[in-house]
This record gives C-alpha cells, sequence and structure tokens, in this order.
C-alpha cells in the first residue's frame, strides 16, 4: 500500500483545533451508564464515544459484554448528545450489527489484527460503505502485520483508516501492561505519514496513574488523537478497573496537555537544534566503531572456543554482565529497560559471530 493522503480526510472534517479525542467506558455495563457517561463528556474535547459492546478476554470466565443489546444504548447516547460513537467489532456479524445502529467508527482489536483471515472477512464485510474504520496494533511487535491489516482494508476500498497504538505484550514484566515499543509507531509513522495515528494510553498503562505522562508523550511524537477509557465510577466498572479514568479527571488531562509545535521557527533554536544535532551524529558514530571493536573481541572469543571445543554460551558470565551493566547503568542514568534490550541485542550479535566462527 502505497502512501495516500486522503487517508486522513475523515480527520480532518472534525475541524478540530487540537488532537481527536475518543473516550468512554471499556465495557458498556448498562443504558444508564453508557448515557450518563456521554453526557459527562459531551461539554468536553471528546468528540467520539466509545465502548466495549462485545468484550474478547484472554481467559474465559471473565466479563464478555453486554453484546448488541449495548449499541442500542450507544444510539440513545448519540441521540442526546450529538456525539459520534465507535465500538470494536471481531467479526462479520459485528459488523453487521454495528453498521445497522449506525456506529460511526469501527475498530479491529490487537487480538483480531493477528489474524489476517478474519481481518479480511471484516474488510470483505465493510465493503462498499464509508465507515471509518481504525486498525489497532497487533498483541506482538510486528509492524508488517498491523500494515498487512491496513492493506486488506485498503484494498476492499475503505479509504477512511487510521490505526490505535495501544502498546505490545512483552515476555518480561515491566511498569506497563503492555510496552509501548515507542520506535514501532514512528517507524509506521514514517512509512505512512497521512495515515491517522492515535494513541491507546489506558491498555499500555494498565493503571489510571501513567495515562497524562503516556498521552503528553503522544502529543509530544506528533500523534493525531488519544483514546481513552472513562467511566464515573472507575473502580467498579466490570473490566479493566484500574486503567479508567472519571470523566472529570479527562476533562483536567486535556487541559494539562501541551501541544508542542512540531517545527520551530525561531532562528537561535533552529541553530542550537543544528549544534546539538551534530554532536548525536558524532556520538552515534562512535557507538558504532566501539561496538565493530567488541564484535571483534567476540570474533577472537570464537575462536578460543572453537580451538577448545567450548559451548557457545556462557551463562554464569552473562548474567555477570547484565547485572553489572544494569547498575552501570542506572549510574549513568540509563533505565534498566533500555540497558536490557541494549545488552540483550549486543549479546545476541556476539553470539552470531561466534557461531560463524565455530561453524567455519
Amino acid at each position: 500500500m502505497e502512501n495516500k493522503k486522503e487517508l486522513g480526510d475523515w480527520l480532518k472534517k472534525f475541524n478540530l483545533d487540537h488532537p481527536l479525542v475518543i473516550a468512554g467506558p471499556c465495557s458498556a455495563e448498562t443504558e444508564e451508564q453508557v448515557v450518563k457517561i456521554a453526557h459527562q463528556l459531551k461539554d468536553s474535547d471528546v468528540s467520539v464515544l466509545r465502548a466495549g459492546i462485545w468484550k474478547p478476554r484472554t481467559r474465559p470466565g471473565n466479563f464478555e459484554g453486554v453484546g448488541a443489546l449495548g449499541l442500542k444504548w450507544m444510539q440513545t447516547a448519540k441521540e442526546e448528545t450529538g456525539m459520534l460513537t465507535t465500538t470494536e467489532v471481531a467479526n462479520p456479524n459485528h459488523v453487521e450489527l454495528a453498521l445497522k445502529h449506525d456506529v460511526d467508527i469501527l475498530w479491529i482489536g490487537a487480538r483480531t489484527t493477528v489474524s489476517p483471515f478474519i481481518v479480511q472477512e471484516i474488510a470483505d464485510a465493510l465493503k462498499g460503505t464509508d465507515k471509518t474504520v481504525l486498525v489497532k496494533n497487533p498483541v506482538n511487535p510486528d509492524l508488517s502485520l498491523w500494515l498487512g491489516a491496513v492493506e486488506r482494508l485498503y484494498t476492499a476500498d475503505i479509504k477512511n483508516l487510521g490505526v490505535i497504538h495501544r502498546g505490545f505484550s512483552a515476555y518480561e514484566k515491566t511498569k506497563y501492561r503492555n510496552n509501548p515499543e515507542w520506535q514501532i509507531a514512528i517507524d509506521l509513522q514514517n512509512k505512512f505519514p497521512d495515515l491517522p495515528l492515535i494513541l491507546d494510553p489506558s491498555h499500555i498503562a494498565g493503571r489510571r496513574d501513567l495515562i497524562f505522562d503516556l498521552s503528553q508523550t503522544a502529543l509530544d511524537l506528533n500523534y493525531d488523537g488519544l483514546m481513552i477509557e472513562t467511566h464515573y465510577d472507575p473502580d467498579n466498572a466490570w473490566s479493566d478497573a484500574a486503567q479508567q479514568i472519571t470523566p472529570a479527571t479527562l476533562i483536567q488531562i486535556m487541559k494539562d496537555l501541551k501541544i508542542r509545535k512540531e517545527v520551530g521557527e525561531n532562528e537561535e533554536f533552529q541553530n542550537n537544534l543544528k549544534n546539538l544535532r551534530a554532536k548525536i551524529d558524532i556520538a552515534d558514530h562512535q557507538l558504532l566503531e566501539t561496538l565493530s571493536k567488541r564484535m571483534k573481541i567476540s570474533d577472537e572469543i570464537g575462536k578460543i572456543k572453537k580451538n577448545q571445543n567450548v559451548a557457545i554460551l556462557q551463562t554464569s558470565r552473562w548474567n555477570e554482565i547484565l547485572g553489572k551493566m544494569i547498575l552501570e547503568g542506572e549510574q549513568q542514568g540509563l533505565s534498566e529497560e533500555f540497558v536490557l534490550k541494549m545488552f540483550k541485542a549486543i549479546h545476541q550479535e556476539s553470539i552470531n559471530h561466534q557461531k560463524k566462527i565455530i561453524s567455519e
């Protein structure tokens, strides 16, 4: 799919002077709940009311949504407040029901994006409509799979498209429910700058105290919008209680967020930025030189191991390096998460070098 400028036309029609805000409960629970939240959000920066009608859960036995009944509640909220509505669809039947109840924007969830077969079925069900469709990133960090889902919809002649960055699953525990992996979204932005990019800080965070910082980061990275879960009684929500915030909190967050200029026009700023970027270029070059030197040492180690018929992986040595580098990294102001990722990548490249030596 080559970049198409019309992909973002649907967003321009909102004519907003701030990023698009989509908000509402994780799950539609009752008609009173949906309508009450819509009214509390009506006179804010929120343009679109969201609510989960069908809730795909990781394990059975949890609340899985009220089903099509909730679509009627969203219709009522739309009639009373004038807000647009959006919900997740996971199969053609969901699409048919959402269209029947005049849902304005449909989104494809992370668990659905991983299946090209299901995405194709949804694309076929939407063919011939002018609905806006947003695609959440797949559960695991796979940019091709994410873009593939968008391409299937585009090929089905659906031109009002956007993507939602909701974070990625990780084997190791972090402070986030789903790791942001910002670079993946940045790579997507670079490939398709006209494809609207929306952050879902609720699912990245998994806890409400991280929502503001994640939202500000998204704005700093020129995201086009935010999708934030809101509930008037978050602690007693039927699903994902820990990550939902009240409408009042959301309204305050919108006031506190800062929208940055994409380009600074001040000449002094431009000169300072140019000088600092030149320093970064030099530092990056030195980094590559240092890494190259390290790999040459790994080659020598590989030769010694080959001569002595010794295994490549030395677990105790690897654990020793990791522990030492994490401590040194903290002293240098580097996060444990960053140091782990960096040295795991370096270690993998070192293994590749030694494997090549031993295989020769």
